[in-house]
């Protein structure tokens, strides 16, 4: 999914998670109120929704990113760039194959 790309309701996607309104939106910093009004179709700035796409839909926990990481992969990207494409391509790869073995644990 790119940035800023239209996610997909977000009432699906919490009920998907199991999540309450009040746990699913204060994880983003938006009131139970505010996502009530989100998930009842009111447009979601960009920013709210590019925090709900990291946070709900990639998992990402954004307590342990620091600004020093983006930093490290944009000097990577610019410095190294076969280095940085073989270690996405890697990553990519392991989740790829966690997920697989999540599927096949979960049937």
């Amino acid at each position: 999914m790119k940035l800023f790309e239209k996610i997909p309701n977000p009432r699906e996607i919490r009920r998907k998670l199991g999540l309450n309104q009040q746990e699913f939106w204060s994880r983003i910093g938006v009131t139970q109120s505010g996502g009530s009004r989100y998930e009842s179709g009111r447009n979601m700035p960009k920013p709210v929704r590019e925090l709900l796409r990291l946070v709900h839909v990639e998992q990402i926990d954004l307590s342990k990113v620091r600004r020093e990481d983006f930093e490290i992969v944009e000097y990577l990207k610019e410095t190294h760039p076969d280095l940085y494409k073989s270690l996405r391509k890697a990553v990519r790869a392991q989740m790829e194959a966690q997920e697989g073995a999540g599927e096949t644990a979960a049937n």
